[in-house]
């Protein structure tokens, strides 16, 4: 179901139905081709030359702890690899939502898994593309933006801004392929490094955020 446009952002695609996942994505022929378009038209978005691995979303979903604590919201899902990881670790599809910008990709991604909230929009105005009706705050929140493309001082702001919508304790989960953590922590939240996959082309790093 395609919903009223939410502004300049693009429309809210949602699905809501009493199923779960749909059968895992992997990385098919058909994503991998669909993740190369998205990386030859908007490459600063992108940030890799390859999908997350298997490997690597794993290794982010676990970050989550209990799947069952509330919702979950995930940041630049793309072809949905760690969207998968996240629901076969046990986060319920009615208690995740992704935001996309990719017009495409959230298109895929809101047919591949029905029960899921796909909104297009833009994670730099998470505000905007959540809208009133924001299941906030989240138990737990996955990014997957290739931070290190943005210059210091969005990513600050980024990171501040998932902050906001962040449940007591719970983690703000992030990867990236440099070797320190791609933005200081917000005030009052500290970062570990809480995985090295280097079954990931390229090697990754997983970084946890959480308040102290």
């Amino acid at each position: 179901m395609v919903h009223p446009d939410l502004g300049a952002k693009g429309p809210c695609l949602t699905a809501r139905t009493v199923t779960n996942a749909r059968p895992a994505p992997g990385t098919s022929l058909a994503d991998n081709l669909r993740f190369l378009r998205a990386l030859i038209a908007r490459p600063k978005n992108i940030g890799a030359v390859l999908p997350s691995g298997p490997a690597l979303a794993r290794a982010i979903a676990r970050q989550i702890g209990d799947p069952h604590q509330g919702p979950v919201l995930e940041l630049g899902p793309g072809t949905g690899s760690i969207t998968q990881a996240i629901l076969e670790h046990g986060v319920p599809a009615e208690r995740l939502t992704a935001v996309e910008f990719d017009p495409d990709m959230a298109a895929e991604l809101a047919g591949r898994y029905p029960a899921v909230e796909v909104i297009r929009g833009d994670a730099f105005d998470l505000v905007h593309a959540l809208g009133p009706g924001s299941r906030a705050p989240f138990a737990a929140i996955v990014s997957g933006l290739p931070l290190l493309n943005f210059p210091p001082a969005s990513r600050r702001a980024y990171m501040e801004g998932l902050a906001r919508h962040l449940a007591p304790g719970a983690p703000i989960i992030q990867f990236s392929y440099g070797t320190n953590a791609p933005v200081a922590a917000p005030e009052g939240f500290a970062v570990h490094r809480a995985a090295l996959v280097w079954a990931n082309v390229p090697p990754a790093r997983v970084w946890v955020y959480r308040r102290v």
